[in-house]
């Protein structure tokens, strides 16, 4: 079973499955089909004229579309398409791609990203905040954030999925993430997202 929601960028649309997408918490992103390689679904899913990005997360794929396309004139199409692709158990991703460990970089082969090891005491307590008050919601709206760095008060994340390009993603880094780390966090003085 497959249902789509509404993200706050516009040009992605989030599908939930009853089934893992992905495991142990990992995260793949791909921008082409070339990128594509380590995920048959995502490779299925460029082949769709319209479709410019895949994210893939737990139990949900966020699917980016060119402008022009209107949500109205293809959601039925991908999630059917999604629900027979899953429901005949087709593979997600190679065993190379569930092998790989996990890095802050993007890998083009297998578009895997995760965040770094902490560094530090507080460091460590940013990647809680991260995971305890911020991820679910990023996810929630069918994204990711990870942590990149921390330095001189300034914590840079990396934004991926629906999260990446989405017109809100500013007032969510300055008005969500950056007062959250003022009330718990004071030695975060600035919070960005690298692209």
């Amino acid at each position: 079973m497959i249902y789509a929601e509404v993200t706050p960028n516009p040009a992605t649309m989030k599908f939930v499955a009853n089934h893992l997408i992905a495991e142990h918490g990992n995260v793949y992103e791909f921008k082409s089909e070339e990128e594509a390689g380590a995920s048959p679904l995502a490779q299925r899913l460029f082949s769709f004229p319209f479709v410019t990005g895949i994210f893939m997360a737990q139990n949900f794929i966020t699917v980016s579309k060119m402008e022009g396309v209107e949500w109205e004139d293809v959601m039925l199409e991908l999630r059917e398409y999604l629900s027979n692709y899953l429901n005949a158990g087709q593979p997600i991703l190679t065993d190379s791609a569930k092998s790989l460990s996990n890095s802050i970089e993007s890998d083009e082969e297998s578009g895997q990203t995760d965040h770094k090891i902490a560094d530090g005491p507080i460091e460590e307590r940013i990647v809680e905040i991260l995971d305890d008050y911020v991820r679910p919601a990023v996810e929630g709206d069918g994204g990711a954030i990870h942590f990149k760095s921390f330095d001189s008060g300034k914590l840079t994340v990396v934004l991926k999925g629906a999260c990446n390009g989405c017109p809100s993603s500013t007032v969510t880094l300055k008005s969500g993430i950056q007062s959250l780390f003022d009330r718990m966090l004071p030695e975060v003085k600035e919070v960005i997202a690298e692209e």
